[in-house]
């Protein structure tokens, strides 16, 4: 059993800073490829960023390139999403997820992950 849980969300101005994180219980974190996503009221559930298990792989939505990094600390179970330059089309809940299968593969496809904490709500005003 894995269990994730999102921390650092809250309300920031355009062009602002946060950093989520997102702890992980379990054996199998440091083994395992993560990801990032995004829901806004009303949209799909959306692909923001993963990365491998040793963290040299990364993907991420073009919307978040320049802007977004993925990074891991698997001495502490914790995966880290530092967003900057943030706009308020950036506003949504953000849910971090463990990928199944090959840790190296990186997948922008929900259904490909398996565990997701309960989401952590970012908002940003203009």
């Amino acid at each position: 059993q894995v269990q994730l849980v999102e921390s650092g969300g809250g309300l920031v101005q355009a062009g602002g800073s946060l950093r989520l994180s997102c702890a992980a219980s379990g054996r199998t974190f440091s083994s395992s490829a993560m990801g990032w996503f995004r829901q806004a009221p009303g949209k799909e559930r959306e692909f923001v960023a993963a990365i491998s298990s040793g963290g040299r792989n990364r993907n991420y939505v073009d919307s978040a390139k320049g802007r977004f990094t993925i990074s891991r600390d698997n001495a502490k179970n914790t995966l880290y999403l530092q967003m900057d330059s943030l706009k308020p089309e950036d506003t949504a809940v953000y849910y971090c997820a463990r990928k199944t299968g090959d840790s190296y593969v990186l997948s922008i496809r929900a259904y490909n992950y398996d565990y997701w904490g309960q989401g952590t709500q970012v908002t940003v005003s203009s």
